[in-house]
């Protein structure tokens, strides 16, 4: 007799639905990462860790930053962070899924209102659910929507602060935000607008700094900053106003009661940061890649409407996605096919992720190998739904 048997019944209904999760190797060219401008396995980072281990950087915290695990790195990274983004204050955390929680579950207060993009990522919406705030979606990248939607808010006689939230790249559509509308509204309607640049950092804006970065001196601007993608390490960066990152370090849960990242990871960032600052030619060159996988999906595939280096290429159903992206893994292509709930009923895709790590040669042959396959299979060629 199973023990657990409804934990055996839900997973078997994931494998009938082809919905079932399971890890598999890395290998095969890299179109699945979001180690955009290479970092993660460069010489860069491999000889920051060396020295900062030869400079006697501990490995481990020993213990939250409220008692004896804040380190210098982490000081060190924080003022450094503050002066690249442009902002007053930020607060290394050690991932995005725990900061995104930490700024939703703490920030917004009772009476507020939420309003946020309706693609926005899962750890805002975990954020919220724990937060005391009203919360309410807008229609995908639609300012006017948002608009419309805190008038009647405030039509309705509520006064508490309005919190605009978006992604600046979203991870799954790869379309960008029209932070500079929301921007507006914000200022407009005297509230904060809360920008996730999880995958703009490293690749947009000037140096790197993501979307938010003409702006990101306004008080009433808070970007977050992740450090495991771009930027090739893990944990992230919450950028803002001094009060708002003095609430999260006293109030915020999952900064108070977390044992610190890593100083090591920390000195790590340091590098990346670095990194951005002084080889500018690295952004230069993802960009330039960007722009030519765009004509090659579009001239091979007929795969147009990208805007950034997350390429979705929708095939609908979950089946024959999950089949077509074991097809492609098979070729030598670590391409992964994403499925509901992380993506709409019907919209099931291939996720396509253009890093420096991949030559173009690789990326002009995948797209030839993905072409002949879809035609094979007879599925739509198509990109973003």
């Amino acid at each position: 007799m199973s023990v657990f048997p409804r934990h055996h019944g839900v997973l078997e209904a994931l494998k009938n639905r082809a919905r079932y999760r399971e890890l598999i190797p890395r290998q095969g060219h890299d179109f699945a990462s979001n180690d955009y401008i290479g970092l993660a396995g460069s010489d860069v980072l491999r000889q920051a860790g060396i020295d900062a281990l030869n400079r006697g950087v501990p490995v481990g915290a020993g213990g939250s930053r409220l008692l004896r695990g804040n380190d210098a790195e982490h000081e060190l990274l924080e003022h450094e962070a503050a002066a690249f983004f442009g902002v007053e204050r930020t607060l290394f955390l050690g991932n995005g899924f725990v900061a995104n929680m930490a700024i939703f579950s703490t920030l917004p207060l009772k009476d507020d209102l939420v309003l946020y993009d309706e693609y926005i990522h899962a750890s805002a919406h975990e954020g919220m659910r724990l937060g005391r705030a009203t919360t309410q979606e807008f229609a995908h990248n639609d300012a006017a929507d948002a608009a419309r939607k805190i008038q009647a808010w405030r039509a309705q006689g509520n006064e508490g602060h309005i919190w605009i939230a978006c992604e600046a790249v979203y991870s799954m559509d790869g379309d960008l935000a029209p932070v500079a509308e929301l921007y507006e509204f914000a200022q407009q309607f005297g509230g904060t607008l809360i920008v996730d640049e999880a995958h703009a950092t490293g690749v947009f804006g000037d140096l790197g700094r993501g979307l938010t970065h003409e702006i990101a001196r306004d008080p009433n601007v808070l970007a977050l900053h992740t450090c495991g993608k771009a930027l090739g390490v893990s944990g992230a960066l919450i950028c803002g106003a001094g009060v708002l990152v003095e609430t999260l370090i006293n109030k915020a849960r999952g900064f108070v009661f977390s044992t610190a990242p890593s100083p090591l990871n920390a000195a790590l960032v340091r590098a990346a940061l670095n990194e951005l600052q002084t080889n500018p030619e690295r952004q230069l060159a993802a960009l330039e890649q960007l722009k030519q996988t765009h004509v090659l999906a579009k001239s091979i595939c007929g795969l147009e409407g990208f805007e950034s280096q997350i390429l979705p290429v929708i095939i609908g159903e979950d089946g024959p996605t999950m089949a077509l992206a074991k097809t492609m893994q098979n070729k030598g292509y670590d391409i992964r096919g994403i499925r509901p709930p992380t993506v709409p009923k019907g919209t099931a895709r291939l996720r396509i992720s253009i890093t420096l790590n991949t030559p173009l040669d690789v990326i002009e042959q995948m797209f030839k190998d993905l072409s002949a396959e879809m035609k094979k299979q007879q599925l739509p060629e198509q990109a973003n739904g």
